[in-house]
């Protein structure tokens, strides 16, 4: 790519009057880049190394010293804008399709392994970066808007719905499912039953775009994240006792979690643990208690009788902070 275009594309200013014209490539990983490059400097640090390595050009946004006069040092406002201008012209040529749907859907995507032309984005914008620079032309891409700027695409669709039954549920406890799908057994998959339906519609969406893919042994997701603890709050082995803590960072699953916990697990004592500031419909409620800090989160546990516990916009490191604040502190150093 021409250094002209990359000053238009960026919005960059020229820092100085370099030799070089164009650039063979474009690396954001100093040791991997090559005679010829331009370099995205996200670390400032790394800005030697890269020039070590041969770069042609140096896209910076922190003011830095120019060590090399026959090479392009390029200031910028943003080095995420900028990141964000050279894909998205990079992609306008790529013509893909690109969906954008929920949390859940994008966790069990990232788990199904499918062939180079599906592509799961990250939440990472590096890795974002490299996924999709040398992506295959007409590839299917996939994204959630809370991770993804969606002005990186020209063009983007909620991923239909498809009313589809393709997996068998054959059997479920609150936490894990058995499930048959096309014909192959997928036994105990740490997967709640509450989201085969996410599962099922993503499924039924990489068959009607003729995606190859396979399923593997999922793993939890972050999503309705179980933790089993003892009477001291201490994390204990799956199955390991009668209380659970199950975490959802994503409020707006909340009310649902609620009526599946009420439905699958009737006979337990559920208690539900909200942010105060989200938490008026709720209000009220039996069960419910709001919290203002991790703090009183662990006070209500301390303090309720509960089999299952859902935390709303928490994650287990709040038993991590708990059990590193208790740790008793010495009161003489080891020489």
């Amino acid at each position: 790519m021409r250094l002209e275009n990359i000053l238009a594309l960026t919005h960059g200013s020229l820092k100085n009057d370099p030799f070089i014209t164009a650039f063979d490539g474009i690396s954001y990983h100093a040791k991997r880049v090559k005679r010829g490059d331009l370099f995205i400097a996200r670390d400032p640090d790394s800005i030697a190394e890269a020039v070590f390595n041969g770069a042609y050009g140096i896209i910076f946004e922190r003011p830095t010293q120019i060590s090399d006069d026959e090479i392009a040092w390029i200031k910028v406002d943003s080095i995420d804008d900028a990141m964000l201008r050279l894909l998205r012209f990079r992609l306008i040529e790529k013509e893909l399709n690109v969906y954008h749907c929920d949390a859940v859907t994008l966790a069990l995507a990232a788990q199904i392994i499918a062939s180079n032309d599906f592509i799961v984005l990250s939440c990472d914008p590096i890795e974002t970066f490299k996924q999709l620079w040398d992506c295959e032309q007409g590839a299917t891409v996939l994204y959630l808007p809370a991770f993804t700027n969606s002005a990186l695409f020209t063009a983007s669709r909620p991923m239909p719905v498809y009313a589809d039954e393709s997996v068998e549920i054959i059997e479920q406890t609150l936490f894990e499912t058995s499930f048959i799908y096309q014909r192959i057994f997928y036994e105990r998959q740490q997967l709640s039953a509450f989201f085969i339906p996410y599962l099922e519609r993503l499924l039924n969406f990489l068959d009607s775009m003729m995606i190859r893919f396979r399923l593997r042994t999922f793993k939890a997701i972050e999503h309705f994240e179980t933790c089993f603890i003892n009477a001291n709050l201490e994390p204990v082995e799956f199955g390991g006792s009668d209380k659970v803590l199950i975490f959802e960072p994503d409020f707006g699953l909340v009310a649902s979690e609620m009526d599946y916990l009420s439905d699958q697990a009737n006979w337990a004592k559920h208690i539900y643990l909200l942010p105060e500031a989200k938490a008026h419909r709720y209000k009220g409620m039996p069960n419910v208690f709001t919290y203002q800090d991790q703090a009183d989160i662990i006070n209500t546990l301390k303090r309720a009788d509960f089999h299952f516990a859902l935390i709303a916009e928490q994650s287990r490191e709040i038993l991590e902070t708990q059990h590193k604040d208790e740790q008793p502190q010495q009161l003489f150093l080891d020489f």
